[in-house]
């Protein structure tokens, strides 16, 4: 069921181009495909030093990135501590209010 289908191959010979004629028929060469021109980019040599800035480069970021991100969860932590003792203190100031 999961397995993928494939069709089969075309087993039918290729076309012939052959312009009719009186005498014999003459086989007629395939064309050869175009050739892509050479690009003029230039590529990308990786040394030992660039693939070791890299990596450096990478790692930094991802430390800046998690640092950034664990401060960002302590100010809603603390954030969120701050806000549940000033709800406990304002509950234990109308609860004497009310026993008064």
């Amino acid at each position: 069921m999961f397995t993928p289908k494939y069709p089969t191959p075309d087993t039918a010979p290729p076309p012939t181009m052959s312009a009719p004629s009186a005498g014999a028929a003459v086989p007629v060469a395939p064309t050869p495909a175009p050739v892509a021109p050479a690009s003029n980019r230039p590529t990308v040599q990786l040394t030992a030093g660039s693939t070791l800035a890299l990596v450096g480069g990478g790692t930094a970021v991802v430390l800046v990135v998690g640092a950034v991100l664990v401060s960002l969860l302590l100010a809603v932590v603390i954030t969120g501590m701050s806000v549940a003792v000033v709800a406990v203190v304002l509950r234990s100031i109308l609860n004497q209010e009310r026993n008064r």
